[in-house]
C-alpha cells in the first residue's frame, strides 16, 4: 500500500489512538464487571457489619464529608447511618468513569479512581422528577 491510501490509514490509526484515552476505551463489559464487584463488596461489608471495609470502599471526598457531617471517624459514622444492604445487584450502568449500581433496596453511585471503583454516594433513593436523595455522598 502506498500513496494517499497509506496516509489515510496512518491518520485513522492515529485518530483511534488519540480518542481511545479520551473516550475511556476499553471493554464496557470489563468495566461493568469491576463496578459490580465494587458494589457487591461494599454491600457485603454493610451486611457483615464491617464499617472499616465500608469506609475503605468510599471515595476520599465521600469519606471526608461523612466524617464531617457526623462529626465522627468514618467507621463510627457509617455504623450509625443504618445504610441498607441492598443485594442482590439488579443492574449496572457505566458512563465513562462514572457508574450507577442498582440493587434490590439501594442505589449506589461510583467513580473510577486509580486504585479502582469507589462509592461516591450510597443509600440513594430515586425521587420523581428530582435527583436521587442519598444518605452518604461526596461533593
Amino acid at each position: 500500500m502506498s500513496g494517499p491510501r497509506r496516509h489515510v490509514g496512518r491518520v485513522s490509526l492515529l485518530l483511534v489512538a488519540l480518542t481511545c484515552p479520551l473516550a475511556a476505551c476499553g471493554s464496557t463489559d470489563g468495566r461493568e464487571a469491576d463496578v459490580s464487584a465494587a458494589a457487591t463488596s461494599f454491600e457485603r461489608a454493610l451486611r457483615g457489619g464491617d464499617p472499616t471495609a465500608v469506609c475503605a470502599a468510599l471515595a476520599p471526598q465521600t469519606r471526608r464529608e461523612t466524617e464531617e457531617s457526623e462529626r465522627k471517624p468514618c467507621a463510627d459514622a457509617v455504623a450509625g447511618l443504618n445504610l441498607p444492604a441492598g443485594e442482590p445487584l439488579d443492574g449496572v450502568d457505566v458512563y465513562g468513569r462514572q457508574a450507577r449500581a442498582v440493587l434490590a433496596s439501594d442505589t449506589l453511585f461510583l467513580s473510577q479512581f486509580p486504585d479502582g471503583w469507589k462509592i461516591v454516594a450510597a443509600g440513594c433513593r430515586p425521587r420523581s422528577g428530582q435527583p436521587y436523595q442519598c444518605a452518604v455522598k461526596g461533593g
